[in-house]
């Protein structure tokens, strides 16, 4: 098991940084509903990766996972990461640009603590990056020959390292209250700016890794 998870490590790490989720909860914690929509956020971003990550493995159970099914599987998630890398290289602001987000975040304040956990679900469930690292996970989990409950032990581990960066700030919060506000103001201000290069880094990093090991288990 304790390897499974070591395996999965990387892949968990790619999911925690995922700067969109995280200014968008610090956005929340500026809101006048901060506690509950940021609560609420959390939660929606764990169910969203356990859901897609039960699923999954339950199909992994399903069709029998072998080591050239999920070699296979990761030659394509880590193909497409490195496109996608490439592609958000591509569309970072140019010196003088002002980084753009999306439309949404302009509205956060009217936001309700279901519609909260229902954008989280999604952003971690439904997010090509997200679901193409916990698949990947999952098929890693699924080839470790563990017994049900030691996948499940995994999943949840994984679920939990990946949560860790939305998290934070939500927990930072609740323990500092207004004093947090310096700290989480200087940490989105950062993330807007720099969101396309750490994406497009971090695509063309893990999609050379997962690559790499899909080609290693078919070869």
């Amino acid at each position: 098991m304790l390897s499974a998870i070591g395996e999965t490590l990387s892949m968990a790490i790619g999911v925690a940084i995922s700067p969109v989720p995280v200014i968008a909860v610090i956005l929340m914690l500026f809101s006048n509903r901060a506690a509950a929509n940021s609560l609420s956020f959390l939660a929606g971003w764990v169910g969203g990766l356990m859901v897609a990550g039960l699923i999954v493995l339950a199909l992994e159970v399903e069709i029998g996972g072998d080591s050239d099914s999920g070699g296979v599987i990761k030659i394509v998630i880590g193909a497409l990461f490195v496109v996608l890398g490439v592609k958000q290289w591509m569309g970072r602001p140019h010196s003088g640009e002002e980084a753009t987000m999306p439309g949404w975040m302009a509205t956060i304040d009217d936001f309700t603590a279901p519609k909260s956990f229902g954008l989280a679900f999604l952003l971690s469930a439904v997010n090509p990056k997200n679901l193409g690292l916990t698949i990947a996970a999952v098929s890693t989990i699924g080839a470790s020959n563990l017994e049900t409950g030691e996948e499940i032990a995994t999943l949840v581990v994984f679920v939990i390292l990946a949560s860790l960066t939305v998290a934070v700030p939500v927990l930072l919060y609740l323990a500092l209250g207004a004093k947090a506000e310096a700290q989480l103001t200087v940490m989105k201000d950062w993330l807007v700016a720099n969101n396309n290069t750490v994406m497009a880094v971090l695509f063309v990093v893990l999609g050379a890794k997962v690559l790499g090991d899909g080609i290693s288990l078919v070869a």
